[in-house]
């Protein structure tokens, strides 16, 4: 697949409509800018989108991920199942979502909690200063690498470490 192709036909499709990056960002809910990395091939629409631009450009979905016009029209059924299958990907999204923000609950309740049960020393004594400061310690920087990690993965950086990653590893065979 050559996004660069890509790019200059989504180009193409866009100027025969008579639009500006700015005005088709508006009409799918992106950015300006996100439409200009489309056109570049520095990236690629998600699935749905990509679904909704061949419906706007009357084109088949593959001659988008060809970069070039085909003379058949894209069939009902292939139609179909991509547009399943974006609305599984969304699905899957969503309960990805939910479940970082349920990760997120807890770690703040294990803040308060912690906060509350360490920062009173409601224990007066009975368990020895050294292991109470220990426990506390341990406590709050679990929680602080929690936090970290949530964060980490809502800003999608596990997934740009795993793209540079495979992109070494390309560079890496083709050497």
């Amino acid at each position: 697949m050559n996004q660069k192709k890509i790019g200059e036909f989504l180009k193409q499709l866009r100027k025969e409509k008579n639009m500006t990056q700015e005005q088709l960002a508006e009409k799918f809910y992106v950015t300006g800018r996100t439409v200009s990395r489309w056109e570049t091939g520095n990236s690629m629409p998600d699935l749905g989108i990509l679904i909704e631009l061949a419906d706007f450009y009357d084109v088949d979905i593959r001659e988008i991920i060809d970069g070039e016009r085909k003379s058949e029209i894209m069939n009902l059924e292939t139609k179909d199942t991509l547009k399943k299958v974006a609305e599984y990907t969304a699905e899957e999204n969503k309960k990805l979502r939910n479940k970082m923000a349920d990760m997120m609950a807890g770690t703040a309740i294990l803040v308060i909690f912690s906060a509350i049960l360490f920062g009173t020393n409601a224990f007066n004594g009975a368990i020895p200063e050294s292991s109470y400061h220990n426990m506390m310690n341990f406590t709050l920087g679990f929680t602080l690498a929690t936090l970290i990690l949530n964060i980490m993965y809502l800003f999608g950086m596990f997934e740009k470490i795993r793209e540079r990653k495979e992109a070494y590893l390309n560079r890496k065979k083709e050497n």
